[in-house]
Formats: structure tokens, sequence, C-alpha cells
């Protein structure tokens, strides 16, 4: 069975799991936050990740199959945030102003929400599930 599959473990049952009462926040917020951008409730993706509607994605190599428009894991030590693969070339200016954080190849990590600006947080996850919904395929830049 893949692990990028939608399951119907509980969410609330699987935030609560989290070990520190912080992170257990932190996830809550993302979860209003993600479904508010989305319009789509939160679904456990595998284990461990929280995912908010659904996206079709193709490759140029053919591969093809079906991810979150937004998504995160609340891991023991940071919180993992998903988005479109090289966000951080696209949004370069936007990083530069969210605050302490280190970027994978579509993954944000973050100790703390509170560490960043949440605004910019929104405008990254935004523009994300905008690329993903195919409404700005081009987005370069901010």
């Amino acid at each position: 069975m893949p692990a990028m599959i939608p399951t119907n473990e509980d969410v609330e049952e699987f935030i609560s799991r989290v070990k520190n009462p912080a992170g257990q926040e932190d996830a809550r917020t993302l979860c209003r936050l993600m479904s508010d951008l989305t319009g789509e409730p939160a679904v456990m993706w595998g284990k461990s990740i929280v995912g908010f509607g659904t996206h079709h994605y193709r490759y140029e190599s053919g591969r093809e199959g079906d991810s979150p428009l937004a998504a995160f894991s609340p891991r023991a030590t940071q919180l993992v945030i998903y988005l479109i693969g090289d966000f951080a070339e696209r949004h370069a200016r936007l990083l530069s102003q969210l605050g302490p954080h280190t970027t994978g190849k579509s993954c944000l990590y973050l100790k703390r929400l509170d560490d960043v600006d949440l605004d910019v947080l929104r405008q990254l996850i935004h523009r994300s599930n905008e690329v993903a919904r195919g409404v700005d395929r081009q987005s370069r830049g901010d």
C-alpha cells in the first residue's frame, strides 16, 4: 500500500499523540490555516501527514499520482510543511521574511510557529496551492 494515500485515521486523535503541548497547538493552528486556504477538511495521508484537498500530478517522465494540495507533519523536533517543488527558488524573497527555517526540495522545516511570520507562511502555502491547482504554473519571484 502506498504511503501517500488518504486514510480514515482521525486527525485530532493523531495530533493528540504529538508529545509536546506546543507541538499539538502548532499542528492545530496549521490545520485551521490550511483548511482556510484550501477550503478542504484535514485528512490523514499515510500514518503521519495531515493533508487538505487532492491534487493530481504528472511528471515529464510519465510518473503520476495524487497528493494533498497542502500538507504538514508534526515531527518530534520540527514541523514539516509540504509545498510545491522548487518553492525555495520560486519564493526566495518571501522565505527571507519568514523567520528561522530550513528547506528541502519540497519541504519547509520550522521549529515552532511562534518563531515565524504567519502571514508570510500563509502566502507561501497559498502560492503553493495556486501552482498545484494550475492557477499559477509559472509563479517565480516573490
